[in-house]
């Protein structure tokens, strides 16, 4: 999640973490001295249309980094779920690994690994594209348009290329949100790894700094505390999900390609830590960074423990497709279409919503998860309007959302 501009929900109704590199740039959250020891003390160039190797500070292009990746059999690309340049490292990162002559397998955190069968139906050609965006489930599951994944998964189907959906079912990371790793019943914990990493105090810094930055975020600590749990549990499962599908896939050489948000990338303290020592072989992370943030600050460098690669992009653009801009409260509460935050700049504050507003409905369609506005959403385009039914202090309301990018972040 980016926690300043996009609706919540790694799976619907669930918030997750994926940090806004635009929004960070320039933020301590670059340059937090932590990680891998060898480069945590030192930082790394950030080139527009480079590549960076930190662990030399070489820039380099696309296909020198296939071939520096020739011994690496797990490789992380952090995403900001609704930039598209982020999607497009992601694609010609897959396609220059393919041309290298590796054989690649891509996990993808927006499936949980009990849809399986559908991927593998997609990449057999068994499906057209809107019937496995239906069947799939692709909104029941992921709360980002299609669109922005499209082309990776034209690509793969195209090659021939192996997809795994890697992610836990959304019942386990309520209860592990709701109750913690200890009080879950045997079937929720069949979901999990063996055995996830010790606690760590950097990871737990590094996901204090994303939310200190965000104060459009009203959660309680005890909320806070259970959205670290889900985040600690998407890290580990995601990791262990994907290593089992190299185990069981991939050949001699394969190299799993995982596809996740960035804050479960960075610093090599999620889903990397999670799985290390299961692992003998090498693995390795790449992070897309803008080079200038939405104040118009120029990134310069970053820590260079953040990642094992760094690709310079453009700065951020406005989402291509539509959202609100409001998280909910999901299975947090008795009231799942509980707004907890409003975006600033957003459609929704334009519109005059409020933290605290209950969503009823959008355009006439019942709000009992989120999974249902972001399908809503999906039909429509920047300028359109969507029609909200609220409750507010006990009364029902009924507001007009303009669905307009927002303008340039102000400066205080």
């Amino acid at each position: 999640m980016d926690p300043r501009t996009t609706k919540g929900g790694c799976a619907a109704g669930l918030l997750c973490l994926s940090i806004s590199l635009a929004a960070a740039a320039g933020d301590e959250l670059l340059r937090l001295e932590i990680g891998d020891p060898q480069r945590r003390g030192r930082e790394a160039p950030v080139v527009l249309d480079a590549v960076t190797d930190t662990a030399s500070g070489e820039l380099i292009t696309p296909q020198e980094m296939a071939r520096r990746l020739a011994g690496t059999g797990i490789l992380f690309i952090g995403e900001n779920h609704t930039d598209e340049d982020f999607h497009e490292v992601q694609l010609r990162t897959i396609r220059a690994l393919h041309e290298a002559g590796r054989e690649v397998l891509i996990g993808v955190e927006m499936f949980p690994y009990t849809k399986q069968a559908e991927l593998g139906h997609w990449i057999g050609g068994r499906y057209t594209e809107s019937g496995f965006v239906e069947l799939a489930g692709w909104y029941d599951s992921w709360g980002y348009n299609w669109n922005y994944y499209r082309d990776i998964f034209l690509y793969a189907r195209a090659k021939g290329l192996r997809i795994f959906a890697i992610n836990t079912p959304r019942e386990t990371v309520k209860a592990v949100r709701a109750k913690g790793f200890t009080n879950l019943t045997a079937e929720e914990a069949a979901h999990l790894p063996p055995e996830l990493a010790p606690p760590s105090d950097e990871h737990r810094r590094m996901y204090r700094a994303f939310f200190e930055a965000d104060d459009t975020l009203h959660m309680n600590e005890e909320a806070l505390d259970g959205l670290y749990r889900a985040q600690t549990m998407w890290d580990a499962t995601m990791g262990w999900n994907a290593l089992q599908a190299l185990r069981e896939h991939g050949g001699p050489g394969a190299i799993m390609v995982v596809l996740i948000g960035a804050g479960h990338v960075t610093y090599g303290l999620g889903s990397e830590r999670q799985i290390d020592r299961w692992y003998e072989g090498e693995i390795a992370s790449l992070l897309p960074v803008p080079v200038m943030d939405r104040e118009g600050e120029t990134t310069g460098a970053v820590r260079a423990s953040i990642a094992s690669f760094l690709w310079g992009l453009p700065p951020e653009r406005a989402p291509r497709y539509p959202e609100i801009g409001i998280s909910l409260m999901g299975a947090l509460g008795s009231e799942p279409g509980q707004i907890i935050r409003v975006a600033g700049n957003s459609a929704g504050e334009q519109a005059g919503l409020r933290v605290g507003d209950i969503l009823l409905e959008a355009d006439g369609n019942d709000i009992r998860s989120e999974k249902t506005l972001n399908r809503v959403l999906a039909g429509h385009r920047w300028g359109d309007v969507v029609t909200l039914r609220i409750r507010r202090d006990g009364k029902d309301e009924q507001v007009a959302v303009a669905l307009r990018r927002p303008g340039p972040a102000q400066k205080d």
